[in-house]
């Protein structure tokens, strides 16, 4: 078991889902935000790159700390190794009778009546 533990996150940001890895993670002081500090990105070989993790890598570079709306995070593990950040897309729900519960951040779909 590592001396620090490491958080795998995983949230919704608009029509993606995110996967990154993070060792200090916490309730903030803000009502309804959830803390994500130090960044864990897997050292690749320099031949092979990912372009989500590189996405993630530039999003991230530089950053201190995060806050996540509650609403947003999907789940968070404690893991025993940080694994590779990925960016997912979310389909589109469907039009039929089940609607799913509105994140903050996702517009809601517009119907238009003639």
């Amino acid at each position: 078991m590592p001396a620090q533990p490491v958080y795998k996150v995983i949230f919704q940001n608009g029509n993606q889902v995110f996967e990154v890895f993070a060792r200090q993670i916490y309730q903030s002081d803000m009502w309804g935000f959830i803390e994500v500090e130090e960044f864990v990105f897997g050292e690749r070989s320099q031949i092979l790159v990912d372009p989500s993790e590189e996405k993630l890598k530039n999003e991230f570079s530089g950053v201190t700390r995060s806050y996540i709306p509650l609403q947003a995070i999907i789940r968070i593990d404690e893991v025993d190794k940080e694994g590779a950040v990925k960016i997912s897309e979310t389909k589109p729900a469907d039009s039929g009778n089940v609607a799913s519960f509105p994140f903050a951040g996702i517009p809601p779909q517009q119907t238009t009546e003639e």
